[in-house]
């Protein structure tokens, strides 16, 4: 175990909004933490528990100022290489939300300035904290495959969490922001290799700026047969129905997240939260009958968004204080991050994109 473990880690939170102070609380929390500053480009009212902490709305002068041993980036996307660099060259670890960059070059940028500074790199992939994805991928890892994927994330917005969107929607798309999350996990379940991705989008919200929109879907294909789809849509004129599908099938059956529709599309705890998991076995008789009724695995008591926020910041201190070999985890952010970008310049172009 690392000399870090005798003492607290000292960590600076960048970026206020949603996801940042949801990780502000979590190191809050964590007994091998200590703040040591928060940093927003603007002045932000804070919860009670955060507002006590110095806020800081310069990132470099913070930086150098304050030497965390730990940088948490919750910002645009745009911005996380170039602070994630500057944070890892000053001697921090760094823990990053997903993207984790805007385009593949700087998203290997990162990885080797981690790797060249012997720095630990965690990405913002909440699902890998989460227990009933971990049983959904083991689940359908079983069955065997080929697969087909079929998910999606649908938001009805409205109000401050449109804003949020909104403000998203000047650098990252729907697919790109939240897509990672689910082709990290198909590429957790197939052994396959992702080799071509066809998407299509619209914007349907006015003011976007030129290119970009609000609603998109895209299929990937593996080399040993496997298909993805995904889709994502932010804004007020999104569909409730259907919003939440996240389903795996396979020639042995399929897993599927069943989910009790009982709030909306735009509650950040559906987003996460399963009820329950359905697993279907395709075995029949000779008559072609099935031979077994699916199986329902209730997850109940399962972590809301802040617990598994909690978790994730758990991770990132043991992966520092027990050195894990967080190798394969940066390499996996690359790879689903270089998937969703090609499924964006296929909309973008109208053209399939070879990986």
């Amino acid at each position: 175990m690392s000399d870090q473990a005798s003492k607290k880690l000292s960590v600076m939170v960048v970026g206020l909004g949603q996801m940042g102070q949801s990780h502000a609380h979590a190191y809050h929390a964590h007994p091998g933490f200590e703040i040591v500053g928060l940093v927003n480009r603007s002045k932000r009212e804070l919860p009670e528990a955060l507002a006590g902490y110095p806020l800081h709305h310069d990132f470099e002068a913070a930086l150098a100022e304050l030497k965390p041993d730990v940088v948490s980036i919750a910002t645009h996307t745009d911005t996380h290489a170039d602070y994630a660099v500057a944070a890892i060259e000053a001697g921090a670890h760094v823990f990053v939300e997903k993207p984790l960059a805007a385009n593949v070059a700087d998203a290997e940028r990162v990885v080797a300035a981690a790797k060249a500074h012997g720095r630990k790199l965690v990405v913002g992939y909440i699902l890998r904290h989460h227990p009933s994805w971990m049983r959904l991928i083991s689940e359908a890892r079983e069955l065997g495959g080929p697969y087909a994927f079929r998910m999606n994330l649908n938001q009805q917005s409205s109000g401050t969490a449109w804003k949020i969107h909104q403000e998203i929607l000047k650098t990252t798309s729907p697919i790109v922001d939240c897509g990672v999350h689910y082709v990290d996990v198909m590429c957790q379940i197939t052994d396959g290799t992702p080799v071509e991705v066809r998407g299509m989008g619209v914007p349907f919200a006015k003011g976007l700026k030129e290119g970009m929109y609000n609603y998109g879907q895209f299929q990937v294909l593996f080399d040993d047969g496997s298909v993805g789809w995904y889709e994502a849509g932010w804004g007020p004129m999104i569909s409730e129905t259907a919003y939440f599908v996240k389903d795996v099938m396979s020639p042995n059956g399929a897993v599927s997240i069943v989910m009790e529709e009982k709030t909306g599309s735009a509650d950040i705890n559906a987003h996460t939260q399963t009820s329950r998991l359905r697993v279907h076995h395709a075995e029949t008789g000779e008559d072609g009958a099935l031979l077994r009724e699916d199986e329902w695995l209730s997850m109940e008591g399962e972590p809301d968004h802040q617990a598994l926020c909690d978790r994730e910041q758990d991770y990132l201190y043991r992966a520092i204080v027990e050195d894990v070999d967080l190798t394969r985890h940066m390499s996996d952010a690359v790879a689903s991050l270089g998937i969703c970008l090609a499924a964006d310049e296929s909309i973008r172009t109208g053209q399939p994109v070879k990986l």
